[in-house]
């Protein structure tokens, strides 16, 4: 008698804490309770829910075939196909096709059988949609999407409304009809966020949305929708699913808006949520956004190491990763890997993440009739996409090879244009790399105080952001900075120098640059060498003698 008070108050607990969405007290009741003695396969598939919230998916899919073969001996057709559908639905969102389809080749035949006229049918048809959507048939995935959504709103289930509707919106963006699409995909996501939908499946939509939203360039939805999903993440601590794929959004949305350390924060987040059992696909991302940062914060050695933990994660490496190399002067090489993405990118969308810097590469190897012809790429997506992001990355591409043309009254147009959009977008970093451009332009159309103007704007930036690599070249370009460095150290040697001579570690000096211990220990190294000395106390002697301290 007290073994069932104990099994009857562990499931009663474990209701409780599932409809509050504390998802680690209700896997740990229900699992005690089923325990103890065999759960109910209703209590069962909440079981196997908890579990699936926590992160324990093989567990989940365990409880729900359990729960499946209860309810089909209990006649429970409709439940049934709930489970193999919710067990379909794991298996091949972590690739495991042929289990997955399985359970959904279940799933369909049960409520063939019975001729079942219920919701679970929706849930059925999304994932056959899905499939059809996956191999191109973009119509008939809309229609069938469709009808899922329909049967969702006959029997008033929200999931099947939902991810009915996601599907639609998915297809419309596909086939073109972004408009449409977004205003469909909207609508959807406040049935998520006024919580109509169920964790499962909202989380599953707030991830679809963001990626629609990168797919098209769409910063600003993006950034609204990322907010919403954190504050969604946030008030389920226990919650393993989404979290490691919203940290990631996270970064690369504080990313763009300039706040770096918190970005590099959140992507290291990301890569310990992500690399946890079972390891997500997504940890290739995670790694990717920290190589970027690195990268953007001129540390190229972690930037390096980031890149290759990212390839290994299946996340290709680039762009960065040819921008990584110009940052190391490895023009040949930078030029060799743009030029081999841009051939094997073939989707438009996705060749616009690319040109940019393909334009950048080029123009910096000389090769201005190729930056040209990526320039006037980026304008065609550009026009067709309307989205402020890309109209802006394409206007800056186009006043850089306008520039290398010798026309800097047409570039000057193109740059403001493009620095304009950036400050409306708040992204601080290409607005000021922007305004290098027009200082350039401006200092070509002997427009004097213009260009001061903009290049001390540009410099203010990048040493609020910490872009060592762009302040370093900044300021390695002024003709006064390289008149008045003494034993022709560069302005950032100076700088690691004045640091070192007050007694400063390397550790402190990169604190203080914002820069890495082994980018300290290099500009060290070539200071030893410009000055003709073997120690820091001889180099000390030396920033003393030419009142550098």
């Amino acid at each position: 008698m007290a073994e069932s008070a104990s099994v009857s108050e562990a499931l009663a607990r474990g209701r409780k804490s599932f409809a509050g969405r504390a998802w680690a007290d209700a896997h740990a009741q229900l699992s005690a309770a089923d325990a103890e003695s065999p759960l109910a396969p209703h209590d069962l598939e909440l079981l196997a829910r908890a579990a699936y919230l926590v992160g324990r998916e093989t567990e989940s899919v365990d409880a729900l075939a359990r729960a499946y073969s209860e309810m089909i001996d209990r006649g429970d057709a409709p439940g049934a196909a709930r489970c193999a559908f919710l067990a379909a639905f794991q298996l091949l969102s972590r690739g495991e096709r042929a289990q997955g389809g399985g359970w959904l080749g279940r799933a369909r035949r049960v409520l063939e059988d019975g001729g079942h006229d219920c919701a679970e049918r929706g849930s059925v048809l999304t994932l056959e949609a899905l499939q059809r959507l996956a191999a191109g048939d973009v119509d008939a995935a809309y229609a069938t999407f469709g009808e899922a959504a329909e049967i969702g709103r006959r029997f008033a289930d929200a999931d099947v409304m939902a991810l009915g509707r996601l599907g639609q919106g998915q297809a419309l963006v596909r086939s073109g009809e972004i408009m449409r699409g977004i205003g469909l995909l909207d609508e959807v996501m406040v049935d998520v966020t006024s919580g109509d939908v169920s964790p499962i499946f909202a989380g599953v939509v707030y991830c679809a949305v963001l990626e629609v939203c990168n797919d098209i360039y769409d910063l600003r939805r993006a950034h609204e929708w990322t907010t919403a999903l954190s504050r969604w993440c946030d008030a389920q601590p226990d919650l393993v699913p989404y979290r490691g794929e919203c940290l990631v959004r996270r970064a690369e949305i504080m990313r763009l808006h300039g706040a770096w350390p918190d970005a590099l924060e959140a992507a290291e987040r990301a890569c310990d949520w992500l690399s946890r059992p079972p390891p997500r696909a997504a940890v290739g991302a995670a790694h990717y956004q920290q190589a970027e940062l690195h990268r953007l914060r001129g540390e190229l050695d972690e930037a390096e190491e980031a890149y290759r933990r990212a390839n290994e994660a299946g996340r290709k490496p680039q762009p960065g990763l040819a921008q990584l190399r110009l940052s190391q002067g490895k023009v040949g090489a930078a030029q060799a890997a743009i030029r081999g993405v841009l051939d094997e990118t073939r989707a438009r969308r996705a060749r616009a993440r690319v040109l940019p810097a393909c334009v950048e590469i080029l123009l910096a190897a000389g090769d201005a009739a190729g930056a040209r012809s990526g320039a006037d790429e980026l304008a065609e997506i550009a026009d067709e996409l309307s989205a402020p992001l890309l109209k802006a990355l394409s206007a800056q591409a186009s006043g850089a090879v306008l520039l290398a043309e010798g026309d800097p009254g047409a570039a000057l147009a193109a740059l403001r244009e493009a620095a304009t959009v950036w400050r409306e977008l708040d992204v601080p970093y290409e607005a000021a790399r922007t305004r290098v451009l027009i200082a350039l332009a401006c200092g070509r159309l002997a427009d004097e105080d213009g260009a001061a103007m903009e290049l001390e704007a540009a410099r203010q930036t990048f040493e609020r952001l910490g872009a060592a690599a762009d302040l370093q070249r900044l300021l390695d370009a002024s003709p006064r900075r390289q008149a008045d460095a003494p034993g022709g150290l560069t302005p950032r040697e100076v700088e690691v120098l004045r640091l070192v001579a007050t007694g400063r570690t390397n550790r402190v000096v990169a604190a203080d640059l914002c820069i890495s211990e082994k980018t300290v220990a290099r500009h060290l190294s070539n200071i030893f060498g410009k000055l003709g000395v073997s120690s820091r106390s001889a180099a000390t002697a030396f920033a003393y003698e030419h009142e550098l301290v």
